[in-house]
């Protein structure tokens, strides 16, 4: 009965939560239309890209898959998985390759938003013991998992359901390690930008509503599409009252009380996962379109003549924060976020430069079209390559705000590393397309081989990286504008409040009733405190790029027309290198329900794991068409491995029954000039229907059978026995 109380009160508060939200959700939607429509009808924009976008750049492709040892909580047993990571950047796990080929459904699939990837027990120990006060475990002592090797991968998560991998090697580790933390920044980046109502009014939404309840500053958990983020939100408001009063009823040992809590804590997201839907207010957008935009000219001189009052009533007090407690850490808060994300722009332009210094070596070296056209298929990929990634990510993770993270309410910096790592992402990927394109119509327009054709390649890379060091200039400044604004509008909006949003009501008197839902007070206040610190933060960006440091460019500087045909390539879709040229496909999965432009093949952006003097991993399927072995849970099992049993049908007559039983004993047996022991032979003779006299041989002919039989058999015994001992 307590329990029962416990969670109707649980999702009475949710439901209060999800009401607030839906409330300001709704304001902001027609604040943000409004903002939308006046920026159709005045134009503006910032300096226009010199390299091309491609739309959809992992069309025919998934990023990885292979496989890996997963814990399965119900049975507290680690299985074999077959774990398949497709375009849209979900784990999904199955049975093993065949079930995958077969396109079953999987055995589950996890959306990374809001997770961290781990390679430790100690780290996740850690973050674990956060979770719940008082209650810390041991380092050493996994809390209720203990690993099958010494390479494990966890997905933690504060609210969701935990998920604990393991591997094999080291490399394995690392690759896989890599792999994951690109699905949680993919996950993680799950707001569209080109809706440009709906994100800026839900974005906007989840921002007032937190700052309601005492929440400035940025948040690590707005993570995801829309469901993710408010149920993030709502477990923000809950999970503190959950905690205290359900954590000191926890009985049982450490491991025992971790447990479950964290059973509750899934539960409970789970539970206002599915409650939390966006408010579909967006079914009124013809009529609000149409109201807007035949009072625009209205609206706008409406809103005009009360922000000059609100900000006349701001301002002031305004720039006087601003002076005392903002001016003095604005340049050391710009050279804390240009110093990483610089040197990881510099690292992707360095990675993308050597890859094309390959390109062209090879090609140098007699490789003509056809080898071309295979590194050409692997490039084409770069930018979604996260272990190729790796390097330009790290550079930027170094990112740094200790010592200003308390003053101005920062959570962490990782808000700011991952959107630079999609930056960064992007910009790889756009130098990468524009190089195929440049390429491609130079090797249309006329045969090349040899030295033309390297020089051909230099000439195309040359172009494309003037561009790049010109659109990464642009999108950095872009960048550190907009993370100055995150990390002080919020401080500055807190330290307003108090004394200006008693005197902002009045104010909405001001606004005609039938202008009221576009002009809201509270977002021309934070207008006005927005214009109050553009000026500095425009000035301390330009004054860095005049300066040059960290290759940035001057606002002066503006590259126009300076590839007038190169857009029109842009309409162009990607190459498809290997189809042209005959390059080919290491890094491909055949699979059937493939489409596009390879029609039955589904191309893979990073290759499969293979150990140096190795075959594929014991629990990769060798041939597309074999199960995947699981992998060994008991003692019984594991004595399997050691001493296989093998069963094989062999038909025979009844004088053949003489010869299997009697004829050939346990004991030394020469294969392929070496001996190898046979234990124990055992014979079980079930009666079957004969179809056919084709079985009617000699003894001898059976006994021939079964020794060549035998001797396939312990061929690949022998192969997997030389497999464990590496």
């Amino acid at each position: 009965n307590r329990s029962g109380f416990h969670s109707r009160r649980q999702n009475t508060r949710a439901r209060q939560v999800m009401g607030e939200f839906g409330h300001v959700y709704k304001e902001q939607y027609a604040v943000a239309l409004f903002n939308s429509v006046r920026f159709e009808i005045e134009g503006g924009g910032g300096p226009q890209s010199q390299l091309l976008h491609r739309k959809n750049p992992l069309e025919d492709h998934s990023i990885f898959s292979g496989g890996l040892f997963q814990y399965l909580e119900g049975n507290k047993k680690w299985r074999n998985r077959f774990v398949f990571v497709a375009d849209t950047y979900d784990v999904s796990f199955y049975e093993n390759k065949v079930a995958h080929e077969r396109g079953l459904h999987p055995k589950g699939t996890i959306n990374c938003a809001g997770y961290k990837a781990l390679t430790s027990m100690e780290e996740y120990l850690d973050l674990v013991s956060t979770s719940l006060p008082g209650v810390k475990a041991k380092v050493g002592s996994g809390p209720f998992v203990k690993g099958a090797t010494q390479f494990p991968l966890i997905l933690w998560h504060p609210y969701a359901r935990h998920h604990y991998f393991c591997v094999l090697t080291e490399k394995e580790q690392t690759k896989w390690h890599a792999v994951l933390q690109d699905c949680v920044r993919h996950s993680n980046n799950g707001l569209s930008e080109e809706c440009r109502v709906q994100t800026p009014a839900f974005t906007d939404a989840v921002r007032l509503h937190r700052q309601a309840q005492g929440h400035y500053g940025t948040w690590d958990m707005m993570c995801g599409g829309p469901p993710q983020i408010l149920a993030n939100l709502v477990m923000e408001t809950l999970y503190p009252e959950l905690r205290n009063l359900i954590g000191p009823r926890l009985k049982g040992k450490i491991k025992q009380r971790q447990r479950n809590w964290m059973l509750v804590s899934r539960s409970t997201y789970v539970l206002h996962s599915v409650l939390s839907q966006a408010p579909e207010v967006c079914l009124k957008t013809p009529r609000l379109d149409a109201a807007l935009r035949t009072d625009m000219d209205q609206i706008i001189t409406s809103k005009e003549h009360v922000s000059g009052k609100i900000r006349a009533l701001v301002l002031p007090r305004a720039e006087q924060l601003l002076r005392r407690s903002v001016q003095p850490y604005v340049s050391s808060i710009l050279e804390a976020l240009m110093e990483p994300t610089s040197r990881g722009f510099s690292e992707v332009r360095d990675v993308f430069f050597r890859e094309l210094v390959e390109v062209s070596k090879n090609t140098l070296n007699g490789g003509g079209k056809d080898k071309l056209g295979e590194h050409m298929e692997k490039i084409s990929m770069l930018a979604f390559h996260p272990v190729k990634m790796q390097s330009c990510y790290e550079k930027v993770e170094q990112l740094s705000l200790e010592g200003l993270q308390q003053r101005f309410d920062v959570s962490s910096p990782s808000v700011f590393v991952q959107r630079a790592q999609i930056l960064m992402r992007e910009q790889m990927d756009n130098a990468v397309y524009t190089f195929e394109q440049l390429l491609h119509q130079s090797l249309e327009e006329k045969d090349q081989r040899g030295e033309n054709l390297c020089k051909t390649i230099q000439c195309c890379q040359d172009r494309v990286l003037k561009k790049y060091d010109y659109d990464s200039s642009t999108v950095r400044k872009k960048f550190f504008r907009e993370a100055l604004l995150q990390i002080i509008i919020p401080y500055m909006l807190k330290q307003l409040a108090p004394s200006c949003h008693p005197d902002l009501p009045p104010f909405q008197e001001l606004i005609f009733e039938d202008f009221s839902r576009f002009i809201l007070v509270e977002n021309m206040f934070e207008e006005v405190v927005l214009q109050s610190v553009t000026k500095d933060i425009m000035m301390a960006v330009k004054e860095a790029a005049v300066q040059k440091r960290h290759n940035l460019y001057r606002d002066s500087m503006i590259l126009t027309n300076s590839d007038p045909d190169l857009h029109l390539l842009g309409e162009s879709p990607s190459v498809d290198w290997a189809a042209q040229f005959g390059g080919g496909d290491e890094e491909s999965d055949e699979s059937p329900e493939g489409c596009g432009r390879s029609k039955w093949r589904r191309r893979q952006v990073v290759s499969m794991i293979k150990l140096d003097g190795m075959g594929p991993l014991p629990y990769e399927s060798s041939t597309p068409m074999e199960p995947e072995p699981n992998s060994p849970d008991n003692v019984q099992e594991i004595r399997y491995l050691i001493n296989p049993v093998v069963e094989m049908v062999v038909p025979a007559s009844e004088e053949d029954l003489a010869v299997l039983t009697n004829g050939t004993e346990p004991g030394m047996l020469t294969l392929e000039g070496e001996e190898e022991e046979v234990t124990l032979i055992t014979t079980v003779v079930e009666e079957v229907h004969r179809k056919s006299l084709q079985w009617k041989s000699a003894p001898q002919e059976v006994s021939k059978i079964l020794l060549e039989v035998l001797k396939i058999l312990f061929l690949t015994l022998n192969l997997t026995l030389c497999c464990h001992r590496s």
